[in-house]
C-alpha cells in the first residue's frame, strides 16, 4: 500500500502535520496503528515505547491518555475508567486483569456515533447495526466476540440497500484448511475473491477483538491489536453503505462505533 494512501490526517490528538499510517510505517516521524515495532514511535493499543499520539513529550510512557487528568505520571486511567487506578486498567476490551472493558464515558476521546451497545450487554447473533448516514473516512468499528467451539465459519458483512460492499468470511475448515475469504456482491454478482493471507487469528473457543477502519480508499482490518488485511473499496459511494451484519459461529460481547478526528 502506498504510504500516501494512509489516513489523511493525524491520529487522535496527534499534532504532527504528517500522516500516520497503518502498521509497519517505516517513517520514524509517524506513529502507526497497531503493532509499530519502532520503540521511538507512539503506538496503538498493545504497542510499547513512546507516548500515545498527542501526549506531552519527555514523559517516559508519554504522559496522559487523551482526556486524562494531567500530572498523573502515566496519565491516570483511560478516559471513562474508574479513578484512582494508576494506569486505569487495560485498553477497552483488553484481556482481563486490569478491570476488564471500560465503559464509554463522556470524556472517552472520539465520541461514538449512532446507537452504541455497552460491552457488558450480551448481543445476539445474527446481529444487525444500522448506519443511517452511511460510512465515511475515519469511521472505526470495534467488534468484541468469542468464536464458538467447533465452528464452521462466521461473517461480517457491510451492506448497501441492494449490494454487499464488503464480505469478511473466516472459514475454519474448508477442505481441511483455514481461510479468510473477502469479496463483494454487486448487481447480484459476486466479485473476485481475495484469499491470500499468512495469518488466521481466530481460534475456536477463544475471544477476539476486531477493528474495521474505513478510509477513503479501503477497509482496513486488525484483530487482537495486529493489522490483518486491507480490502480496496469496490463500492466507492461510502454513504450508500448503511448496515453491518454479523452471522454464524460466534457470540458477541461488545460493539462500538467511533468517528476518528
Amino acid at each position: 500500500m502506498d504510504l500516501s494512501d494512509a489516513l489523511g490526517g493525524p491520529w487522535p490528538g496527534n499534532p504532527q502535520p504528517s500522516n500516520p499510517s497503518w502498521p509497519g510505517n517505516p517513517q520514524p516521524s509517524n506513529p502507526s496503528w497497531p503493532g509499530n515495532p519502532q520503540p521511538s514511535n507512539p503506538t496503538w493499543p498493545g504497542g510499547s515505547g513512546g507516548a500515545w499520539p498527542g501526549a506531552p513529550s519527555g514523559g517516559g510512557s508519554g504522559g496522559a491518555w487523551p482526556g486524562a487528568p494531567s500530572g498523573g505520571g502515566s496519565g491516570g486511567p483511560w478516559p471513562g475508567a474508574p479513578s484512582g487506578g494508576g494506569s486505569g486498567g487495560p485498553w477497552p476490551g483488553a484481556p482481563s486483569g486490569g478491570g476488564g472493558p471500560q465503559p464509554v464515558g463522556p470524556s472517552a476521546g472520539p465520541q461514538p456515533v449512532g446507537p452504541v451497545v455497552q460491552p457488558s450487554k450480551p448481543l445476539v447473533v445474527p446481529y444487525s447495526h444500522p448506519f443511517p448516514g452511511g460510512f465515511h473516512d475515519k469511521l472505526l468499528i470495534t467488534i468484541r466476540g468469542t468464536v464458538n467451539h467447533n465452528p464452521n465459519k462466521f461473517a461480517v458483512d457491510l451492506h448497501t440497500d441492494h449490494d454487499l460492499a464488503f464480505h469478511f468470511n473466516p472459514r475454519f475448515n474448508e477442505n481441511g484448511h483455514k481461510v479468510i475469504v473477502r469479496n463483494s456482491c454487486i448487481g447480484k454478482k459476486w466479485g473476485q475473491e481475495e484469499r491470500q493471507l499468512g495469518n488466521f487469528p481466530f481460534v475456536p473457543g477463544k475471544s477476539f477483538e476486531m477493528k474495521i477502519l474505513c478510509t477513503q480508499k479501503e477497509f482496513r482490518v486488525a484483530v487482537n491489536n495486529s493489522h490483518l488485511l486491507e480490502f480496496k473499496h469496490r463500492i466507492t459511494n461510502l454513504r450508500s453503505i448503511t448496515r453491518l451484519c454479523i452471522h454464524h459461529d460466534i457470540s458477541l460481547q461488545g460493539f462500538n462505533v467511533e468517528n476518528l478526528p
